[in-house]
């Protein structure tokens, strides 16, 4: 199935025993990573804002479909071809957050957060941010909700069973509550 975001494919392997498998794979690119190789590159980024005249980290709350709910998170986007890591990070922050960005404080390499489903990987991008936040840069499919979040409030954010979370949101988050700074 090949779809504008999201393609699907059956890739035959031999399991450990030298049977002949096979796993469905979703992927972005025109073929899956494990059969071109292409690994080097993230798919897209997600940004770890702190705003610096606010002290505190800046996350996102946006409706997912698939969620049938908003998710929390942190601004994120796919890397337009022939956009860098950190132009694409400059864009996506504005878009989604109309926030500025002041620093680039670390990237990471591509990390993949559901290996069994999908090749997709994204740069953990650790940023300092300025500027007061505004949605006007949002398409009309996005839905977000932009907050400053302190230590204490990410705790409490992370300590309700009843709240969706970004699984990398998540963990920068709980982090963040015990250490007291990113």
């Amino acid at each position: 199935t090949n779809l504008q975001w999201l393609n699907m494919f059956d890739v035959a392997y031999k399991d450990k025993s030298g049977r002949d498998k096979s796993w469905q794979v979703a992927t972005r690119a025109r073929q899956p990573k494990c059969i071109s190789g292409q690994f080097a590159d993230p798919d897209a980024v997600v940004i770890v804002p702190f705003h610096i005249l606010e002290n505190k980290i800046v996350i996102t709350r946006e409706y997912r479909v698939p969620l049938a709910d908003y998710e929390y998170g942190f601004p994120a986007g796919l890397v337009d071809d022939g956009e860098s890591v950190e132009q694409a990070v400059r864009r996506e922050l504005e878009e989604e957050t109309g926030l500025s960005l002041t620093r680039v404080i670390s990237i990471s390499p591509p990390v993949y957060t559901s290996a069994g489903m999908t090749d997709e990987s994204v740069a953990m991008v650790y940023i300092e941010c300025s500027g007061r936040p505004s949605t006007a840069g949002n398409t009309a499919s996005e839905s977000i909700e932009v907050d400053f979040v302190s230590p204490s409030q990410a705790a409490r954010l992370c300590g309700n069973p009843t709240l969706k979370f970004d699984a990398k949101a998540w963990l920068v988050l709980y982090n963040y509550s015990k250490a007291g700074h990113l």
